[in-house]
């Protein structure tokens, strides 16, 4: 199972979520909160806490950065 965790609004986000759907991939969204210090959640996940941060349990991967993102589930998914 693929988490990505997202802030309402933001683009970089919804560009991971896009090419989710594309590639039909199941995925739970967690929303953040807008304000980087009510992110601890992502913080103790990532050891950041940047938006969009996926966690792809199947194969053990935790990334952020939208680009790294969309390439690595091209590799993965497509």
């Amino acid at each position: 199972m693929v988490t990505l965790y997202q802030l309402e609004g933001c683009p970089y986000c919804e560009l991971v979520a896009d090419r989710l759907d594309e590639l039909d991939v199941d995925y739970d969204s967690v929303w953040v909160e807008g304000l980087h210090s009510k992110r601890n959640e992502v913080k103790r996940i990532s050891g950041q806490r940047q938006v969009p941060v996926i966690v792809d349990d199947e194969y053990g991967v935790t990334m952020a950065e939208s680009e790294r993102i969309v390439d690595y589930l091209e590799q993965t998914y497509a």
